[in-house]
């Protein structure tokens, strides 16, 4: 992620998982040097005493952590994921924890998180339960469709701020359940041909940065069984998500999905532009 004036937004409703995605996004924004927005979605007035509260108590939080970062609160009214998908339009990153206890019960629930995940105009960024690590490598994963590669220069470019090793993975299995498996000869041949064409894919980012240690992985498997395992020594995983314009289908068999429920470091979801569109 380039750096840029444009502000790193999170979503924040009181919860600790909220304020965990807010610590973790004060280090982000600090890292590429850009202003970092809190946002809290009040829809009862009763609760602005509260709103103010919890968006003042996230922002202090992340003020002393990095001094430096320029941290802005705002309180807006109406539903979480149409505001926050709002938001989404004008930042250059969107941080969510991965469900809300607070007093907005509706705020950041998985359900939330992953529309927003799934459907916002910029990369969105969910924070798993836990501490996130700031070591072991940034953990991509790759298909050759345009979101995927979108995916692979943001995970290059959080690599490189990271002073991080990178690893693209690429993981194939026989599709459909009623596809005949492959011999061993055939599966051998797929896999040297992912394989190499993986390498190719990658040859013009690794030129571009150059500092950036690389490891690719062609593996056979469940890609989000393979990529759930890859993210628990990663500091971030990275995935790409075709998305639709509508959220009809939301998540149905998608790769995002399954790493958003399972992984266990954050998670950046990207989106190809083209598909922002469709």
């Amino acid at each position: 992620m380039a750096t840029s004036d444009k502000s790193i937004v999170v979503g924040v409703d009181g919860s600790e998982d909220s304020v965990r995605a807010a610590v973790w996004a004060v280090a982000e924004a600090d890292l590429h040097s850009a202003p970092l927005r809190l946002v809290i979605v009040n829809d009862d007035p009763a609760r602005a005493d509260y709103a103010e509260k919890a968006v003042q108590k996230a922002a202090a939080k992340c003020r002393s952590q990095a001094p430096h970062v320029d941290v802005n609160t705002e309180i807006v009214p109406g539903h979480p994921v149409e505001q926050l998908l709002r938001h989404s339009e004008k930042a250059q990153l969107v941080v969510l924890g991965a469900r809300g206890h607070g007093g907005f019960t509706d705020a950041l629930l998985g359900g939330v998180s992953a529309a927003v995940a799934t459907h916002g105009a910029c990369p969105v960024v969910v924070v798993r339960k836990g501490v996130p690590t700031t070591v072991g490598p940034v953990v991509v994963g790759v298909d050759g469709s345009e979101c995927s590669l979108a995916a692979l220069r943001f995970a290059f470019e959080e690599a490189a701020g990271r002073g991080a090793d990178l690893v693209v993975m690429q993981v194939w299995h026989e599709e459909g359940l009623l596809a005949v498996p492959l011999t061993p000869v055939d599966r051998e041949r797929v896999q040297r041909e992912i394989a190499r064409s993986l390498t190719e894919l990658t040859a013009a980012l690794r030129a571009e940065f150059p500092k950036v240690h690389t490891r690719e992985v062609a593996q056979h498997g469940h890609p989000v069984a393979a990529l759930t395992d890859a993210g628990r020594d990663a500091q971030l995983l990275v995935v790409g998500h075709r998305g639709r314009g509508g959220f009809d289908g939301l998540f149905l068999g998608s790769v995002a999905a399954g790493v958003l429920h399972h992984a266990p470091c954050p998670i950046a979801v990207i989106r190809g532009t083209k598909t922002q569109a469709s």
